[in-house]
């Protein structure tokens, strides 16, 4: 439901609106008829949206990107450094009176300890992602933060890493509960548009996969053959992530499954590589 008093003539800003995620969002806010700006590190032209250059990492551009606006979907976001870029868009936000601001965030993000460097360096997103909810959620202003399960998108790219080996290595014991980006976009739109809520419950894949299940998926979409092998991860956040801490089983409201995913997204294109742009 649309939020009462709103201007529906102020842009909505959309950060990281060019990224996987941020793209999706922007095409259901120009489907709900809503104007929308995007905060770019790079120039881009597209007709119908208004760009702002600059760079949340160091705070440049964030005060123009947000004059005028009300409502802020902050969709940027990177393996390190979220807490640094939330700081830089809550301090311009709420100097130029935003009323609302939406934040993506990842399940698991309060359950995964980093503890030690192997930690860090394998899970650092979660603590990234973390840092940036804290941040939100000090700033003032009105916010809404929804957590999702990984996007169907970084885990094929992951699927089609790992398959360039002649042998891939498996973590022992990891699962994964993959969701489709634009389901969590039609949620970040939805909530967008709405009252802030805070912490709301998460959005998740319809069902779980062990890591070796989603490769062999992969691998079967695409026609390749190769051998896994499971391996041990030492460190506290694999134990977590093997005790299922970046999953949420009671919110598995996805509908698209990572076999649908992959019969679109590689199996057409193995039957018809020009559609694929290869």
């Amino acid at each position: 439901m649309e939020a009462r008093n709103a201007n529906l003539a102020a842009p909505i800003l959309v950060t990281g609106g060019t990224g996987a995620l941020g793209r999706l969002v922007v095409a259901r806010l120009r489907e709900a008829g809503r104007a929308v700006r995007v905060l770019s590190r790079g120039p881009h032209e597209v007709e119908g949206i208004e760009f702002v250059r600059g760079d949340l990492s160091t705070g440049e551009g964030a005060a123009a990107a947000v004059q005028g606006v009300e409502i802020v979907v902050h969709c940027a976001g990177t393996a390190k450094g979220d807490g640094e870029k939330a700081r830089h868009l809550v301090e311009a936000a709420s100097a130029a009176g935003v009323r609302h601001i939406v934040y993506i965030s990842v399940v698991g993000a309060d359950r995964i300890p980093m503890v030690g460097a192997i930690d860090r360096a394998m899970f650092g997103y979660f603590a990234s992602k973390l840092a940036g909810e804290r941040v939100v959620a000090k700033s003032g202003i009105p916010w809404t933060t929804l957590r999702a399960t990984q996007f169907f998108d970084l885990t094929l790219a992951t699927a089609q890493a790992m398959a360039k080996l002649p042998v891939i290595p498996v973590p022992t014991g990891f699962r994964f509960q993959p969701v489709a980006a634009d389901e969590v976009a039609a949620r970040l739109v939805e909530l967008a548009l709405g009252t802030p809520a805070g912490l709301v419950p998460a959005i998740a894949g319809p069902r779980a996969y062990d890591m070796a299940e989603l490769v062999r998926g992969y691998l079967k979409a695409a026609g390749k053959h190769r051998a896994i092998v499971r391996m041990p991860v030492p460190g506290k956040a694999a134990v977590a992530i093997r005790d299922g801490a970046n999953l949420a089983p009671d919110r598995a409201v996805g509908r698209q499954t990572w076999e649908e995913f992959l019969a679109v997204r590689v199996g057409s294109a193995r039957r018809d590589p020009a559609a694929s742009g290869a």
